[in-house]
């Protein structure tokens, strides 16, 4: 999949809803979505403005079969760490800090 297509992937998963938190600890730290801190909005626009120099792909740590993907962004002045892996029909966020 193209990084494109992995974008429009996403961003469509965020209009529509098909969203999930992965649970882990610390995620008042690691996923400032979660928490209320950032919305849905504020995420899909901070991935519309990556570029695939912005983007990479790693195996999933418990699941190499799973593609995690990794987006880093500025938007305001800050540096965001977005991570996220696709379970058809939802995205999985794993991580949206600063």
């Amino acid at each position: 999949m193209s990084f494109r297509e992995i974008k429009w992937k996403v961003i469509e998963c965020l209009k529509n809803g098909n969203i999930e938190f992965e649970a882990r600890r610390e995620i008042h730290l690691k996923n400032l979505w979660s928490t209320g801190d950032i919305t849905p909005f504020e995420v899909a626009a901070m991935i519309g403005r990556a570029s695939g120099d912005n983007h990479q792909v790693r195996p999933y740590h418990y699941d190499s079969s799973i593609d995690v993907h990794i987006i880093t962004v500025m938007s305001a002045g800050i540096h965001w760490y977005i991570k996220w892996y696709f379970t058809d029909p939802t995205s999985v966020f794993i991580s949206v800090h600063h």
